[in-house]
């Protein structure tokens, strides 16, 4: 978490994913269809966000199963890594479903 002054514009954050090291996304936020001021102003109309609050707003291009000519799909015990410039990473294993 950061306060508002620690990122200049939320419309210009590079975003990131990879799994066991290779990059599959790739992005920036200035490709989002809704901006992240539009996304909070809506969401603080139709509910009370809080501190520490998470939105979801999907994924940026090139997701597993777009992937040609085979689809790239999670597997038990890979490494995931995601960033977003400014904000941070963080890292999660794949554990299998039970």
């Amino acid at each position: 978490m950061v306060t508002k002054n620690e990122v200049a514009d939320s419309q210009k954050l590079d975003l990131w994913l990879e799994v066991d090291g290779k990059r599959y996304q790739n992005s920036n936020t200035k490709t989002m269809v809704f901006t992240v001021v539009q996304l909070v102003a809506y969401l603080s109309k139709v509910m009370n966000l809080q501190p520490g609050d998470v939105i979801s707003t999907g994924t940026p291009p090139r997701v597993g199963m777009g992937v040609k000519p085979n689809a790239v799909y999670l597997k038990a015990g890979q490494t995931m890594k995601l960033g977003i410039q400014g904000l941070g990473e963080q890292t999660q294993k794949t554990v299998a479903a039970k």
